[in-house]
């Protein structure tokens, strides 16, 4: 089982991310409101701001958006990554990030919808 941890830049991708991990059957993500620390810094002290929009190109203050969900299977894993970069520019800076951790247990974890597959979520 696997972790995806998605950091999005733009709300609209939000809604996007979720419609294509239900079309894999992916059935369960948690989403956050987070702030990455240059938003924190740059309403704080001036001069990161600037220092954030020269290495970003960023340009908006407002909150990011974390996705989280536990993905049972590689395959799975890999159709979700796939989902994301064919439909968000993620490896441009300023736009977010991605990563994968494994998890060696979980508990309550639904089930998946299609049956006799192995490799769905």
């Amino acid at each position: 089982m696997f972790l995806l941890v998605i950091i999005l830049n733009d709300p609209g991708s939000v809604n996007l991310i979720l419609s294509k991990f239900l079309e894999i059957d992916v059935r369960g993500a948690t989403v956050f409101n987070t702030h990455g620390m240059g938003q924190i810094l740059s309403g704080n002290i001036p001069m990161f701001y600037s220092l954030r929009k020269f290495i970003s190109g960023a340009d908006r203050t407002e909150e990011n958006f974390t996705i989280m969900s536990v993905i049972r299977t590689e395959e799975t894993l890999k159709k979700a990554i796939r989902e994301i970069q064919n439909e968000l520019n993620i490896e441009e800076v300023g736009q977010g990030f991605m990563f994968v951790m494994p998890v060696l247990d979980v508990q309550g974890l639904a089930n998946p919808l299609k049956k006799n597959t192995d490799d769905n979520e």
